[in-house]
């Protein structure tokens, strides 16, 4: 991968993260990628999709199955915070810089590497940005990617803008859920004693809070939200959290979830009403760490000197792997804060994750025909 083609993964990249894309608000970030493949001459069935996905396939010579590459284009962050990359020749710093603007302008850094060998591929191969893979999502932009190429693909590859040297091939299984308590509410002062919608969420937080979670079918719990109340000086007549379910072992995760019901069911009484309604969710599903495509992938980092680690993840791969198609989620390079405004890229382990992205598209043509 020449050094150029890198810089210039990495101006894109700067490029893409300065426009706003929370979940369900890609549509300005979904057009600047659609115009930057449109510059590709070779590119074929350039198309923004009913959900907002963008597509564009590189043909191939028609001897081998396709395959799709794919970059999530929403991050976590609001539609009005006010984005700025910071950059130095180690690091870029922005949020969504590594999650994932790197990963979209990394499709595009194939393609530019392809071009630069002139090198023709066996089959036909799908690029496609995402909508919809943080918060609420629930990954519906990779749902209409399955939905529109089933199993014909020889595989499915997702990539992100770190995680570089881990191959996930593994799907974590994740639940959400909005918990909402109703009350009648009133005046601070002259209805004190009146149940608070607040203060009966605050409880019910504290227990599920103190129940005891296995470390090992790791399991997690968080409340990621919470909103309700009027005034400082009103009882609160509703309030609602937004909880966060995840687990590496589906019974486990059930049980979970039934414990938290058993909560809810004990909190609802005269004059407090507890509601719980599933708000979103993640399929599991996996390959084998001795199939083909992950033994392909693991061998490519291998090649490059890195010991492969085998990862459990909730990514987009989620999906194809929930429906038994092969699958596994890549990063390019390493970095930090994800998820914050201090989030950052290294910009040196770049040209070995572009790379790795590359051999492993050749690897599956050659080996999974």
């Amino acid at each position: 991968m020449k050094s150029k083609i890198v810089n210039r993964v990495l101006d894109l990249a700067v490029e893409i993260q300065k426009i706003p894309a929370p979940t369900f608000g890609e549509q300005h970030r979904a057009a600047f990628v659609l115009e930057q493949f449109k510059k590709l001459d070779s590119l074929k069935d350039l198309v923004i999709d009913d959900v907002g996905n963008v597509y564009a396939r590189l043909p191939g010579n028609n001897v081998a199955r396709p395959i799709v590459v794919s970059a999530h284009l929403d991050t976590v962050f609001p539609g009005d915070l006010e984005l700025a990359a910071t950059r130095s020749p180690s690091r870029i710093s922005g949020a969504g810089i590594g999650d994932n603007s790197l990963g979209v302008a990394g499709l595009q850094g194939l393609l530019w590497a392809l071009y630069e060998d002139n090198v023709s591929l066996p089959g036909d191969m799908w690029l496609v940005a995402t909508v919809g893979e943080e918060g609420l999502g629930d990954s519906q932009g990779m749902q209409a990617v399955v939905d529109r190429f089933g199993g014909r693909p020889l595989a499915y590859i997702v990539i992100e803008g770190m995680a570089y040297e881990r191959i996930f091939h593994r799907a974590l299984g994740v639940r959400r859920y909005r918990i909402t308590i109703k009350t009648k509410g009133g005046h601070s002062w002259v209805d004190f004693g009146e149940p608070s919608a607040i203060h009966e969420l605050a409880s019910l937080v504290t227990k599920m809070s103190a129940i005891q979670l296995p470390d090992s079918p790791r399991t997690t719990l968080n409340v990621g939200l919470i909103t309700g109340g009027t005034s400082v000086n009103t009882i609160a007549p509703t309030a609602y959290l937004d909880l966060d379910l995840r687990s590496t072992d589906l019974s486990q995760l059930n049980n979970l979830v039934e414990l938290i019901q058993q909560e809810i069911r004990e909190a609802n009484r005269k004059g407090v009403q507890v509601e719980m309604d599933l708000i979103g969710a993640r399929p599991m599903g996996e390959i084998p760490a001795d199939h083909k495509l992950v033994d392909l992938a693991s061998q490519v980092l291998i090649g490059q000197g890195v010991t492969p680690n085998l990862s459990i993840g909730s990514t987009d791969a989620n999906i194809p792997l929930s429906r038994g198609v092969p699958a596994i989620c890549i990063g390019l390079t390493h970095g930090g804060g994800a998820h914050t405004i201090n989030e950052y890229i290294l910009t040196r382990p770049l040209k070995a994750g572009l790379e790795q992205a590359l051999k492993i598209v050749f690897a599956i043509f050659d080996n999974m025909i």
